[in-house]
């Protein structure tokens, strides 16, 4: 074979591949801009404690957040008769008080749109959750694992749900004593806070069985993986867990839900598949509706990880691009008023020290806001449970 044809015969699948690429138009599906808007349901009937649920409608992909559902009537019903009624929040949310249901009784939640739509869920028999055994976490080389063990000795639950809870403590690297105000740099008479928390719950699905198992066991469960540069773990971390024992029918729902959310994008992935739940349109059979309400108790364990407990990994604390100071030399071609208010008047840039040369004054170094001021980011009201 010669060199020329070799060339050819590998030059030939690259300029295939390129042809191929030219030849491929944006593909735009209508539903993008569809005009249709339906109820999304989300949450659970808390069988011991207070129930929360979120109504919205779907959104095209073009919108920012969905829209929530507000004016509605909600209350949880019981089969055999009782209602208990759930009040409005601000921004789609429905809260019940705290109640103690009848696990020997079935319940469904029903709804009254302020459009004139009826909706209820299916009768659902109520699951009790199991305690959380533990929350364990292990340092590998290069990140932290967190796992849930859990276990029911009447091998009645079979089927979880985890959603967790993250806060963290994290400061600000920089600090200053002075502040500008009516075109001079003085004291600063409030304070910056030197310590702040911050929390987020989780978006990713997490759920497993037991079904396969002789006994109704969860071991060591992966709930939820860090980096060693994970600025949570910097100075002191904390997750609550919240478990949830479900149906086979929840389950079933979660798993499709978890499938076409999370497992979308290679040739190897599930196709998406329609998704409705056991949420129905009572007055238009036709009226489609997102959602799946279940009726179950759920239990919870927090733990704490310090710095201190871990390995000497290259934290994060968030503020890397922060310990490197501007330096604001004062030009003597400008008044000083009109200078300091040039640069510090937005409030957006803070002074940080004096620059000075002798006892003459040269400058300031300065930081942003969000440098060093670290509710920015969160909030500086300690949490009631920190340790």
């Amino acid at each position: 074979m010669s060199v020329f044809t070799s060339i050819i015969r590998n030059l030939l699948p690259a300029a295939l591949l390129l042809a191929l690429a030219g030849c491929v138009d944006p593909y735009m599906p209508d539903v993008i801009t569809a005009s249709r808007s339906y109820l999304v349901v989300d949450g659970f009937i808390n069988s011991q404690g207070v129930t929360q649920i979120k109504l919205s409608r779907t959104y095209n992909l073009t919108d920012g957040t969905p829209p929530a559902e507000g004016g509605a009537t909600v209350y949880i019903e019981a089969e055999a008769g009782g209602r208990f009624p759930l009040r409005e929040s601000p921004g789609g949310l429905y809260r019940s008080d705290a109640l103690t249901l009848d696990a020997t009784r079935r319940y469904r939640l029903a709804i009254s749109t302020n459009g004139g739509l009826q909706y209820a869920s299916d009768f659902v028999p109520v699951k009790n959750t199991p305690a959380i055994d533990s929350i364990i976490w292990e340092a590998a080389a290069d990140e932290l694992k967190i796992k849930v063990n859990s276990h029911d000795d009447r091998n009645a639950t079979q089927y979880y749900r985890w959603t967790y809870e993250q806060t963290w403590e994290f400061a600000p690297v920089v600090y200053t004593g002075l502040e500008y105000s009516n075109f001079a740099v003085r004291p600063r008479t409030v304070a910056f806070p030197n310590r702040c928390w911050r929390s987020t719950t989780s978006s990713a699905i997490k759920i497993g069985k037991t079904t396969n198992l002789g006994q109704d066991v969860v071991a060591n469960y992966v709930l939820h993986t860090m980096p060693n540069t994970a600025e949570q773990l910097y100075y002191k971390y904390s997750i609550l867990v919240r478990q949830h024992g479900l149906t086979r029918a929840e389950y079933d729902y979660w798993d499709l839900l978890k499938k076409n959310t999370e497992s979308i994008g290679t040739l190897f992935d599930p196709l998406p598949s329609q998704l409705t739940g056991n949420v129905r349109c009572l007055s238009n059979t036709d009226e489609l509706v997102l959602g799946f309400v279940s009726a179950h108790s759920v239990t919870e364990k927090r733990i704490f990880i310090s710095r201190s407990q871990l390995p000497r990994w290259p934290l994060s604390n968030g503020y890397e691009g922060c310990q490197q100071l501007d330096s604001l030399i004062i030009d003597p071609a400008i008044p000083l008023p009109s200078f300091l208010e040039t640069y510090f008047g937005s409030q957006q840039v803070i002074p940080v020290n004096e620059i000075t040369s002798g006892s003459s004054l040269r400058g300031y170094t300065a930081s942003t806001v969000d440098c060093l001021d670290c509710r920015r980011r969160g909030t500086d009201v300690r949490p009631s449970f920190w340790q």
